[in-house]
């Protein structure tokens, strides 16, 4: 072992949390590159995929599972109901709560942006094969499930 790597990651140059967010700052303003096209925000793209593979969530579970307190969402879906890219209706199990759902309109917009945002996840794994793809997103969701304290999947 050499005493590079004999040292604790915390005395390297470079930790990797900083280099998560160096990661997470591209992607975002990669996101933001291609949505921009829409005219929505990298978060109101992750909104409307989140409503994508859960329809029928409340702006609440939408909020926590897009990334935003509930009145950044509130806002946000003020937006997108405007723009007919979501619907919302009563909950038929409690009149006192809204449920939302990707519209059509919201659908055609993710469709023409799904090859540009693969895209950027192409160019993210660029040099990969899918070993080592699959290998990048089991770690990662390990430090994740780690962080919120949750049991490795």
């Amino acid at each position: 072992m050499t005493s590079s790597e004999a040292r604790p990651a915390h005395d390297r140059d470079v930790t990797l949390l900083y280099i998560i967010k160096r990661v997470e700052l591209a992607v975002r303003q990669a996101l933001d590159d291609v949505v921009a096209a829409a005219d929505l925000t990298a978060l109101q793209y992750t909104a409307l995929t989140v409503l994508e593979r859960h329809p029928g969530m409340t702006s609440a579970e939408l909020a926590r599972n897009s990334f935003v307190r509930a009145q950044t969402m509130a806002e946000m879906v003020t937006y997108l109901l405007g723009r007919g890219l979501v619907t919302r209706e009563r909950d038929p199990s409690n009149r006192k709560q809204y449920l939302l759902a990707l519209s059509r309109e919201g659908q055609q917009v993710l469709d023409k942006l799904s090859d540009d945002v693969a895209d950027i996840e192409a160019r993210m794994l660029e040099g990969f094969d899918l070993g080592q793809t699959e290998i990048l997103r089991t770690y990662l969701s390990r430090c994740q499930h780690s962080l919120a304290g949750q049991p490795h999947r």
